[in-house]
């Protein structure tokens, strides 16, 4: 329990009665007797709220949180007392949430409640546990503050931020994925997979035409393709110590997980079969999964997913994935590279060539493209401007090295990683190469 402003107030003014007193022989006995009198109060009003019914909370969560976005949360404050109370309010949210709400002061009426609701963003996947709800009740008189808690502690699960893939899934239904910017590319005769019959359209090629269903309808009768299904599409994500790097709000690791999940969507779309695998000091591993079922397994494998200060291997990470996938597939490897991995990257490659189809997708920081963009105005903006310079130049080197060992490369900044990963994937699919 704590003293209130009121009650400092009028001890300091009973202070300042005391000084005047020790000048003034008659105020003395004015100074006891309203000494005695607020000694009287203020045991009389801590007797009150201590012996008052206490408030009760009960909290409502989400079932789950997506990283990153705000989510309603839902505070109901029981007051079982015969008399109105204010209270200050502090929820117990993790240190790795963020709100504005609190502290929020309000009044609960005798015998009711009143209902908070307040939104919490989360900034760490994984386990998230909400502690029991801190109150500081004020006593009826004002002069104490009582603190209690109330409430159970709450643990919930914190997703990637799945909301592009929701976006991805509205769109697909009504056949508009370009408004995100995957592009579909009609590639006629390519694909190696037979579709249906339809009829011909002009620029189809003779071989598409298929003369039987032709001779019996006497109109010209198109076979129509679509890219294979069945193959295996597995993510193999550096979870080592440059992917703990910040962009923006989040981890370059979490924006690789939100291309991730558009991906998967996409793949499982397509009828293709998803794993999930990381390295660079985490051990996991999710063998290729298909089916109805598939998007959730992914999001609870890849919810409580971390990265460590570890260094990052890529030639025991080929080796390891080697082993595991032994059926030809398509591996996206995700990663932050810098010039010092061009042997290791390139060794890895070239291994993982010898069987598979291969994806580097690396991260470009976007602080170093701002460096380039400002005006350079003094001797600090010029070495800045040459690091940065310097910096692209290895990178660009080592890019190329890597498309000349067979890899499809994807350089982008984070923000634009879903959908430029989601077009490589759709253009390896359409090309046959898998």
């Amino acid at each position: 329990m704590r003293p209130t402003r009121i009650m400092l107030g009028l001890l300091l003014s009973w202070s300042a009665l005391g000084l005047a007193a020790s000048f003034h022989e008659p105020l003395r006995q004015v100074w006891v007797i309203t000494g005695l009198t607020l000694a009287g109060i203020f045991a009389l009003d801590a007797l009150r709220v201590m012996i008052a019914r206490p408030l009760r909370v009960e909290r409502v969560l989400p079932s789950r949180f997506a990283l990153g976005v705000p989510h309603e949360v839902t505070l109901t404050i029981h007051n079982p007392g015969g008399g109105a109370v204010r209270v200050q309010v502090f929820d117990g949210i993790p240190g790795i949430a963020t709100t504005e709400a609190f502290p929020w002061w309000g009044r609960v009426p005798a015998k009711g409640w009143r209902t908070l609701k307040y939104p919490v963003r989360l900034l760490r996947r994984g386990r998230a546990e909400f502690a029991p709800t801190h109150l500081l009740r004020l006593s009826p008189l004002g002069c104490w503050m009582l603190a209690s808690r109330s409430g159970e502690n709450q643990v919930v699960p914190v997703f990637p931020d799945y909301e592009p893939v929701l976006q991805y899934a509205l769109l697909a239904l009504a056949n508009q994925e370009q408004q995100m910017g995957i592009q579909q590319r009609q590639r006629k005769g390519v694909s190696r997979e037979f579709h249906q019959l339809r009829d011909y359209q002009e620029g189809d090629l003779l071989a598409q035409v298929d003369w039987k269903a032709t001779s019996r309808r006497l109109s010209l009768v198109s076979r129509e393709f679509r890219e294979q299904r069945d193959q295996n599409v597995v993510f193999l994500m550096d979870a080592g110590r440059r992917m703990r790097a910040m962009d923006g709000d989040l981890p370059q690791f979490d924006h690789c997980l939100n291309a991730v999940l558009l991906l998967c969507y996409i793949a499982l779309k397509q009828g293709d079969n998803v794993g999930v695998s990381a390295f660079g000091g985490v051990e996991k591993w999710l063998p290729p999964v298909k089916g109805p079922h598939a998007m959730t397994t992914l999001l609870h494998h890849l919810y409580d997913y971390e990265t460590t200060p570890n260094p990052s291997d890529f030639t025991e990470a080929a080796g390891l994935i080697l082993a595991r996938q032994r059926k030809r597939a398509l591996l996206v490897l995700l990663t932050n590279l810098r010039g010092e991995d061009a042997e290791d990257v390139l060794l890895a490659v070239q291994t993982l060539r010898q069987r598979h189809v291969v994806i580097l997708a690396t991260l470009r920081e976007r602080s170093v493209d701002q460096l380039r963009q400002r005006p350079v105005e003094s001797f600090d903006d010029a070495v800045l401007f040459s690091a940065s310079q310097l910096y692209l130049e290895e990178r660009r080197a080592l890019l190329e090295r890597i498309r000349g060992a067979g890899a499809v490369v994807v350089d982008t900044v984070a923000p634009e990683l879903p959908v430029a990963l989601a077009n490589a994937y759709l253009q390896l699919k359409q090309s046959g190469r898998l």
